[in-house]
């Protein structure tokens, strides 16, 4: 075996330059090959790429030989390869901001800077994130001042600010609406009031029902779940009747629905914003969740984290802080995945693990839980791309 690991130090050797120089190829070692996930005992020359793609999408001189002078080889999927420095993404970065660190509207105390995205009509440069950590929860003016970091993580105004308010979509809560001021004419000066924490920080879920069944056979009930005030005062759920005692109403009657809860920015200089994402890179397209597919984040208080999308078609109740008090508001056609995230982490974008893909913007969680929007609903709410 020795001589077989000598040999494979050899082919190594001489041919890792042109191994390296080949795009998307981020290393080489020497190891044993896998097959299905699972390491063999056949020894071969291992190439590190940051993402592995089908032969038929590699141009010829990017493509990994099966085996070099007769020995095996065997391609294994690394990522990115970065230094392990502490990043702080509570901190301030300059002159260049990449995704997953924090942001917020100048009332807001800390969510997520999502991702770069694009008008679909001008190609006009935006930051994409939520309507409650960009435009505070429909009480933002269009024009108002968003700050890196955000307020509770040091931001000041106007030292911090790097963008302004560009347009989003209103909530509608259940217990009556928190109007927005008026998508409009900007505010001079974006305001400068002294920053008062609002909800980001404290959004949780109120109740989950995860309608799947019905979503999956196009049926347009949803069970309702009853609510009762707990000695906090908040909305809690209560343990769940059996199926046969529940009773099946349609969702829309009395309740308006939200399908996203999301807000663009327009920087004051679209060269200060990346498009690469901390500790994920550069995401390519997008893709539509699947139960079971793994998914990650970067967020401004976990950083990077992983979780399986566990259930899709969820209606959510989800509690966030206004000026006028507690609201409600409910979602449908959201995705569950494991815990993976916590207050703060708004408005990261929910990454496939395998394709490096768009597949979510997150907006609540629980200590159980992650909710997120399919991508491609909030691309085409606010008419943008990745």
């Amino acid at each position: 075996m020795a001589s077989v690991f000598q040999r494979l130090l050899q082919i190594q050797f001489a041919f890792q330059e042109e191994l390296l120089r080949k795009n998307n190829v981020v290393g080489v070692a020497i190891g044993y090959k896998e097959s299905g996930g699972v390491r063999t005992t056949q020894p071969a020359v291992i190439v590190l790429v940051e993402q592995k793609k089908p032969n038929a999408g590699l141009n010829e001189e990017d493509k990994i030989p099966a085996q070099i002078n007769g020995i095996p080889t065997d391609v294994f999927e690394s990522g990115p390869i970065h230094a392990l420095s502490s990043i702080n993404p509570r901190g301030r970065f300059r002159p260049i901001i990449p995704g997953g660190v924090s942001i917020g509207h100048y009332k807001v105390t800390a969510g997520t800077f999502g991702t770069v995205v694009f008008d679909r009509k001008t190609g006009e440069k935006f930051i994409l994130s939520n309507n409650h950590v960009l435009a505070n929860s429909n009480e933002a003016l269009i024009g108002d001042v968003i700050l890196q970091p955000a307020a509770t993580d040091g931001g000041q105004n106007p030292a911090d600010v790097v963008a302004r308010l560009e347009r989003f979509i209103a909530l509608n809560y259940i217990e009556g609406a928190v109007d927005p001021p008026g998508p409009t004419q900007p505010t001079p000066g974006g305001g400068g009031t002294t920053p008062t924490p609002s909800g980001c920080d404290i959004t949780d879920i109120l109740v989950s029902i995860s309608n799947l069944l019905a979503g999956l056979a196009g049926s347009e009930k949803r069970v309702e779940a009853t609510k009762t005030t707990g000695a906090s005062g908040s909305a809690q759920a209560t343990s769940t009747p059996p199926v046969s005692t529940m009773t099946a109403t349609a969702s829309a009657a009395n309740v308006k629905e939200n399908t996203v809860d999301c807000a663009l920015v327009r920087p004051n200089d679209a060269n200060m914003f990346s498009q690469e994402i901390s500790g994920i890179g550069v995401v390519s397209g997008t893709k539509p969740p699947a139960i079971g597919m793994r998914v990650r984040k970067f967020g401004r208080t976990t950083g990077y984290t992983e979780g399986n999308i566990t259930l899709l078609n969820a209606t959510v109740n989800v509690g966030y802080s206004t000026s006028k008090g507690p609201r409600t508001a409910r979602f449908v056609g959201q995705v569950i995945t494991e815990a993976m995230s916590q207050g703060g982490d708004s408005g990261s974008l929910i990454v496939d693990k395998t394709e490096n893909k768009a597949v979510g913007l997150l907006f609540a969680g629980s200590n159980a839980a992650t909710i997120f929007t399919p991508i491609n609903a909030v691309l085409e709410a606010l008419k943008i791309t990745i």
